[in-house]
């Protein structure tokens, strides 16, 4: 009788280690980042990520060693691996920016066209 070697499932990773977008958005909510950044990453009271400006290394290094520390906690790579730092940011950078430009909100171009010509 053959006995063929249990194969353990593993979730397929690009070459940057990193899994897919929806895998970001579940460790994005599995680390809480949605609760100072909410869930646009974008209008909560954390850093603004969306669109996010920073390079890959820039964001691993700002997550693991914050600038204000007292606003937002380090993760060590023990607590949060860089696989799903770098999953969670290239997330972050499909995310399309939903607030929109001042020249695209008809009050604000109301108020500008006032103020640039008075009466």
């Amino acid at each position: 009788m053959w006995v063929l070697p249990a194969v353990a499932q593993t979730t397929p990773r690009g070459d940057d280690g990193a899994l897919s977008g929806k895998d970001g958005k579940d460790l994005f909510l599995k680390y809480t980042c949605y609760g100072c950044h909410g869930f646009s990453g974008q209008n909560g009271t954390g850093a603004r990520l969306v669109p996010m400006g920073m390079t890959q290394a820039a964001f691993l290094a700002y997550v693991r060693n914050p600038a204000r520390p007292n606003a937002m906690p380090s993760y060590s790579p023990k607590a949060l691996p860089d696989a799903d730092l770098v999953t969670i940011y290239n997330y972050l950078k499909s995310l399309p920016n939903s607030e929109p430009r001042a020249k695209d909100v008809p009050v604000l171009n109301g108020i500008l066209s006032e103020v640039s010509n008075p009466k």
